[in-house]
Order: C-alpha cells, then sequence, then structure tokens
C-alpha cells in the first residue's frame, strides 16, 4: 500500500543488526519458507545476531513446540505470541549468562498461510516481534496482521523475508516513535504487495502506546484502507470478523453518537433481519467512519477526534470500522473480499441523494451507471432512514426527488429491492442534530443530553470529549 521506499536497504538494516553485538536473537518462521533469516544471512556477519533459526512447518511438529492451540488456528495471533514468547525466554535461558550484559535479546516470529499449489486460499500472515528495550527488560512484543496479493507463494515470502527485517529493525531503532515503526514497515516494497490491517504494541515499554490511535495511523501512512475495533476497544482483524459474516453498515459521523444514529442503526437492522439466511447470529453489525467527504477530499480529521467517537460507540456496543473509503460502493468491494453474504447499508436521504448526484461519480469512466453496477451486484441492499423537511413534512424514499433521466433507473432499483425503505420509531428525532449538539457542549450540561444514549452523554462530561467545558 505504501508508496515509500527507505534509503536505507534491506540488506543495509539486515547488517547494521548483525555488526550490533549488543543486539541479539532467534527467528523462527511457520509456513513460508526462511526469507527472514535469509535475508540476515545474505547479508553477512550473522553469527552475531542470530541464535537459531527454525521453520515447525509440520503441524505435530508445532504443536510439540509450541503447544495446541485452542481453536485449533495455526495461522493465529494467539500462535506467533507463543512462539515469541517461547523463543524469547529460551534464547535469555540458553545465552543470557554468557553473553554481554549489556546484550538486548530479541525473537521474531511468524506463522502463514502464503498461496497454495493448488488451491484459492485467503493468503495472509501474523508477524512479531518481542524485543528488550535495554538490557535485562522485560520484553515488549510488536504484532502486525498482513495480507499477502503477490500471486504465487515466491514472491509472498520474499516480500515478508523484507516485512519482517523492517519490524525487527524498526523494533530496535525507532522504539521511541510508533509511527515511525509503521511508516517504515513497507520500506523496499512495491505498492500493492502487502497490506497491514492490523497492528498492536504491547509490553511495558508501550504502555503509553495507544492502540486505536496506531491503526488510525495504519490508514494515513497507506499501509491499509480500513480499520476495525470491537466493542471492547481492541483490533480486530477483518478477515476475522467478516468471514461468513452478513454484514450491516451504517456511515456516520458519530460526533457524538446520538438516539437519532441508534435508531437509524435499530431499524436498518430490523429490515436486514427480514433477509433470508439473516439471523443475530451469523450477523456483524459495524458503524463506519469516512476519514473523507463525500468527493474524496481528506477531512484531516485529528486521530484524538475520532478515538473519542470509536470509544463513545464501543461503550453501546457496537463494532466500529474507520476507512478512507469515499463511494459506497468501494465499501461493499472491501466487505465482499471476505463474505458472500448479505450486505446491507443504512443511509439517510442526504446520502440517497447523493448516490444518485452523477457529480458524485467524477473519474469513475462508466459513471453512475459503473457505479450502481458495482455497488449492487449481488446481496447487497441500501436501507433509506426518513428524515423531515424544511416544511415539517416528512422526505422519504417514496417522495424523494430524482433527476428525471435517471427516474427509471430509481425505480428499478427500487421494484428490485436493492433500495428498501425504513422508518423512524419516533417522529422526535429528527430534531436531534450533532451540530447543535457540538455547539452546546461548549457551554455545560443541559438538554442536549437527553439527545444522547443512555451513559453518552456522561462520558462525554467525565473526559470532557469534543471540547464539552463544565
Amino acid at each position: 500500500m505504501d508508496k515509500q521506499v527507505s534509503s536505507r536497504s534491506t540488506k543495509d538494516k539486515a547488517l547494521r543488526l548483525n555488526l550490533d553485538e549488543k543486539k541479539y536473537g532467534t527467528i523462527v518462521e511457520i509456513g513460508a519458507g526462511q526469507e527472514v533469516a535469509r535475508n540476515f544471512f545474505v547479508a553477512g556477519a550473522a553469527a552475531g545476531t542470530i541464535a537459531k533459526t527454525m521453520s515447525a512447518y509440520d503441524m505435530k511438529f508445532s504443536d510439540a513446540i509450541y503447544g495446541v492451540q485452542e481453536n485449533g488456528r495455526y495461522v493465529s495471533k494467539q500462535r506467533v505470541l507463543a512462539m515469541m514468547e517461547q523463543e524469547f525466554e529460551l534464547v535469555v535461558e540458553r545465552v543470557g549468562n554468557v553473553r554481554s550484559k549489556g546484550s538486548r535479546y530479541f525473537s521474531y516470529a511468524a506463522t502463514v498461510a502464503a498461496k497454495s499449489f493448488n488451491r484459492d486460499n485467503e493468503c495472509h500472515a501474523w508477524c512479531g516481534v518481542a524485543i528488550q528495550m535495554y538490557p535485562g527488560a522485560i520484553p515488549s512484543n510488536i504484532v502486525v496482521h498482513v495480507r499477502m496479493f503477490d500471486d504465487n507463494a515466491e514472491d509472498q515470502q520474499q516480500a515478508l523475508g523484507i516485512l519482517g527485517v523492517n519490524l525487527i529493525y524498526a523494533a530496535y531503532y525507532y522504539f521511541e516513535n510508533p509511527n515511525k515503526i509503521i511508516n517504515s514497515l513497507t520500506d523496499n516494497l512495491r505498492s500493492n504487495r502487502i497490506e497491514i490491517d492490523s497492528i498492536e504494541f504491547q509490553g511495558p515499554y508501550f504502555e503509553d502506546v495507544d492502540n486505536c490511535a496506531q491503526n488510525i495511523q495504519l490508514i494515513r501512512s497507506w499501509k491499509t484502507r480500513a480499520v476495525m475495533f470491537r466493542p471492547d476497544g481492541s483490533v480486530a482483524v477483518p478477515a476475522d470478523m467478516l468471514y461468513k459474516k452478513n454484514v450491516l453498515t451504517i456511515r456516520g459521523s458519530f460526533k457524538p453518537v446520538t438516539n437519532l444514529n441508534v435508531d437509524m442503526i435499530e431499524q436498518g437492522q430490523k429490515a436486514f433481519s427480514e433477509l433470508q439466511g439473516v439471523d443475530a447470529s451469523n450477523t456483524v453489525l459495524i458503524a463506519e467512519i469516512s476519514l473523507n467527504d463525500p468527493f474524496g477530499k481528506d477531512l484531516n480529521v485529528s486521530e484524538k477526534d475520532l478515538i473519542e467517537r470509536v470509544r463513545l460507540l464501543n461503550l453501546l456496543g457496537y463494532n466500529v470500522m474507520i476507512s478512507d473509503y469515499t463511494r459506497y460502493f468501494s465499501l461493499r468491494a472491501y466487505f465482499r473480499q471476505f463474505t458472500n453474504l448479505q450486505i446491507g447499508i443504512v443511509v439517510g436521504m442526504i446520502n440517497l441523494k447523493q448516490i444518485f448526484n452523477e457529480d458524485f461519480y467524477q473519474g469513475v469512466e462508466g459513471g453512475i451507471l459503473e457505479g450502481f453496477g458495482k455497488l449492487f451486484p449481488d446481496n447487497t441492499r441500501l436501507f433509506v432512514y426518513p428524515e423531515k423537511a424544511d416544511d415539517g413534512e416528512l422526505n422519504s424514499m417514496d417522495n424523494v426527488h430524482i433527476a428525471q433521466h435517471l427516474r427509471y433507473l430509481y425505480l428499478h432499483l427500487v421494484e428490485n429491492g436493492f433500495i428498501k425503505g425504513i422508518d423512524s420509531s419516533d417522529p422526535r428525532l429528527f430534531d436531534i442534530f450533532s451540530r447543535d449538539i457540538l455547539q452546546q457542549l461548549g457551554r455545560g450540561k443541559g438538554k442536549w443530553q437527553e439527545a444522547l444514549p443512555e451513559g453518552v452523554a456522561d462520558e462525554i462530561i467525565k473526559h470532557k470529549l469534543f471540547g464539552y467545558r463544565g
């Protein structure tokens, strides 16, 4: 994803590490060869850095060494953490008393599902490094989830080899600057070879690092197009969250989340649940925040602002996705990478009008027709929530103004069930506007609190979010 290329080559990075006698550790890679270790050996003087390399490729061997994972998954975060922990303990136990007291030990681990010889599988990896930031320190970890897009295993292995060197190097030399660590992970890799859609900093040295903010940085630095957070605030891997799930999403600013937003979600859920094969057990609801305006311009929203929105949505039990997608058909294509089941998108009237605005498709070769072709090819529907017009009357999809030459296109989509109307549960909700609430926050407590879901106003007041003054 990243177009940046470091002035320091992969070989230079590996050699610098090899020549530093204070840095010493192990490299274990399962599922895609030994490319990280190979980079260190090719650079020369690897004996100064590498205590051991290993690939426990056979599942029985892997289980015997690292234990059996409860979920039975070998390419997982739990597995790579188990590998890192065990290998770090071993290197300290075996050489800690014979090497220099100034040594700073590390263990790098990767568990990979590379391109299979005879099937079209999801190609991804969990990679991590446990590292001492100073001699004798408890290790701190950096763990990333990577998707590979090269069309053959050899190129995927080569890309992961470069990533691994970048990760170890960054952990040692950029540890005081998490953003710089992230920016450097795709050094010396061409664009679109890999995607890093999750990163987590763990351990004593990273106690003050906000993992929510750092995952947003993945988007800012073009490592991925979207990141996800579970209701408990933890970072989610999209493939894990969305695999074989029906997906219902609603885009909003959620600054702050209001009772109107909640009603849109609930009414959308009610309509979505009526579709064939949709029930609570196989459906994921996601509140999505785009970093862009309707025409693709970056809104330059601060990470602090985004984190506040995410945490309030999490408080209500929602999964949250932050993306740099502008058009809904791009959002749909993103979800379709991970599931072939139903996709529902809840929109307001303003969004529906946007979708039928031909200016919205500038830069799309086929214009609005291409846009709709990409939005509605299979099992995708819009659920449209009404609004109150300036004259107090209700505007819904039944009386929306659509340009005359697009009217039949609109009727086609409605008649075939691609666009469905949903109702409001309470007409008083139409009088709630986030912009009005934001203005009132500067004046302290007030009637605005009634417009927010239970617990949200208390959280805003307690932590003085969004400029609250009390």
